[in-house]
């Protein structure tokens, strides 16, 4: 039975592989596979030269032995260890932030968590802002974080989305087309409506499988609409389903397949 819970409170290495062993992890892959922080996370923290190998500074793609090199990100080492996966769907309310730390953020998604399960680091897999609400995935699953949030995999993402004035056709079909803004190429892969022609409607349904920031909320705004409410409906052929506002419940493996459901050519 599926159980749901209930708010709290709103060498430098020296690592040659052999064709008989498999190669060593990337650098990146081992610090998300420790559970400290998602891969794209890890390439930042790199990147910004806080990461050693052996007491020199790290390179993004350098691969390491868990076994023989030394990691550290800042001055704490990192080392391997199995971490029992745990994936958790919640329904994230207005007024949360999808973040690990942000002194600026009144209240983390993280708050949402019982006690006993905020001793788990985990990440967001797929962030939705601040005035946001719906399905957000946390895990501490560096491989499945990865396979969400990578463009290359272009996980479907659906959205319920309300706008204070009916959608126009102009916009509408600017917005399918996509156009750039500050330096990103913003487009909405499908728009429709569930009363039919999504033209005319003020209450939408978002398919997307990419994911820029505000990305929906910056392709209304260049064309004058105020989002009034916006709902993350589903991930993949994973749906939000019944699951309470605020709440939150562990996935079954047979769930986490539908994250990533198979291609029909």
């Amino acid at each position: 039975m599926i159980r749901q819970h209930q708010v709290l409170h709103m060498s430098k290495n020296t690592n040659q592989s052999s064709k008989t062993t498999p190669p060593l992890p990337k650098l990146q892959k081992f610090l998300a596979d420790s559970g400290i922080c998602s891969r794209r996370a890890g390439e930042q923290l790199i990147k910004d030269g806080q990461v050693s190998i052996n007491g020199e500074l790290a390179k993004v793609g350098e691969r390491v032995n868990p076994e023989r090199d030394v990691v550290k990100v800042g001055q704490k080492r990192i080392q391997a260890k199995f971490i029992k996966p745990t994936i958790f769907m919640v329904n994230k309310p207005k007024g949360f932030t999808c973040s690990n730390d942000d002194p600026h953020a009144e209240r983390l998604i993280f708050e949402l968590l019982e006690t006993r399960h905020r001793n788990i680091r985990l990440f967001c897999a797929g962030r939705l802002d601040l005035d946001s609400e719906g399905l957000v995935i946390l895990t501490n699953d560096g491989k499945l974080a990865h396979r969400l949030t990578h463009p290359s995999q272009k996980v479907q993402k659906k959205y319920k989305v309300e706008i204070n004035q009916p959608l126009e056709k102009d916009a509408f079909q600017a917005m399918l087309a996509g156009f750039e803004d500050d330096g990103d190429f913003l487009q909405l892969d499908e728009i429709r409506a569930k009363a039919g022609n999504p033209v005319g409607s003020t209450k939408l349904e978002i398919t997307m499988g990419h994911g820029k920031k505000r990305e929906i909320r910056r392709c209304m705004g260049r064309y004058r609409y105020k989002v009034k409410k916006l709902r993350r409906t589903s991930i993949g052929g994973l749906r939000l389903g019944k699951l309470p506002l605020g709440t939150y419940r562990d996935l079954k493996d047979s769930e986490i397949d539908l994250l990533f459901p198979k291609q029909i050519s």
